[in-house]
């Protein structure tokens, strides 16, 4: 929010607790909605070849030469960043104040996936290199534990003259930290033992297992700030979106919705939602640990 300019800032301040909120929702509707689970994800080394000649930037160009199917196996999420901001600038081109905020929190969430380099692996939870829970420790644990230490101003929006180019960016530098990401925990393993390696906290009544305090931290170390600057480069690019869905449609007077109030209907829909039955209803690929 705070890279947005005045025109905007005050849009989106109204709402931010409403799009905090629902920054998690198409979290949610992994479990619900049928096709949802491939929009947070894309399998880099599922493919041989990631040139624009081997894989296709344009959406429709992938279809013809993989087929949805096989597309939808590896994950979409660049292809799909660039729908969600083609639908949030008609959004703001018609003015329509829960669609804006709606597609906001949606873009932003997979922005943020675009970023996380086990987000752009079919080894993504370390599964099929004995390091399972991995996706945890590094999206979950480390931030958990260290993002007050974190720096989260980035600078003001920028206008982004393509989108789809930004898209692809951010998941191939993403995806070069995997090496790092796998790598290191590996080395580490080697000189902790189990009992220190993990450890038991009391988190609602009750008692998990966690990546240790001292390991976490060391690993954090380790990476050299790896998890900031890719939180910093989520932060970065969700800003430089919305301020690009805006610009492109045509700056539109935000300050006349700012009084907008939700319905709250969705908010109760989503509360309700048995989500624990709705796991087993749909093949769904696991993010975390």
């Amino acid at each position: 929010m705070f890279t947005l300019p005045p025109e905007m800032i005050g849009f989106y301040k109204a709402h931010i607790e409403f799009l905090s909120r629902n920054a998690v929702t198409p979290d949610k509707r992994r479990y619900a909605v049928e096709g949802e689970a491939p929009r947070h994800f894309i399998d880099l080394d599922a493919y041989p070849d990631t040139t624009c000649a081997g894989l296709p930037r344009h959406w429709p160009d992938a279809v013809a030469r993989f087929g949805e199917d096989s597309l939808a196996l590896h994950g979409i999420v660049p292809w799909h960043i660039q729908l969600v901001k083609f639908q949030l600038t008609e959004a703001f081109r018609v003015q329509d104040p829960d669609r804006i905020l709606k597609l906001s929190a949606d873009l932003g969430h997979y922005i943020a996936d675009a970023n996380v380099p086990l987000h752009t692996t079919r080894n993504y939870n370390g599964q099929l290199t004995g390091q399972q829970g991995i996706h945890g420790l590094w999206e979950s644990r480390l931030p958990e534990l260290l993002d007050e230490e974190y720096d989260f101003f980035t600078g003001p929006a920028d206008y982004l003259a393509s989108p789809q180019k930004t898209a692809w960016k951010a998941v191939f530098n993403a995806h070069a930290a995997l090496d790092s990401v796998l790598r290191i925990e590996k080395e580490l393993t080697l000189q902790y033992r189990e009992t220190e390696k993990y450890s038991f906290e009391e988190r609602n009544g009750q008692t998990i297992k966690v990546y240790s305090e001292a390991f976490s931290r060391r690993y954090h170390q380790q990476l050299a700030g790896q998890v900031e600057r890719r939180m910093r480069a989520a932060v970065k690019m969700v800003g430089d979106f919305w301020y690009t869905a805006w610009v492109d449609a045509g700056q539109p007077d935000l300050n006349r919705l700012t009084d907008f109030r939700s319905s709250g209907e969705d908010r109760k829909k989503e509360e309700s939602e048995p989500s624990g039955w709705l796991r087993r209803l749909f093949q769904v690929r696991e993010e975390s640990n």
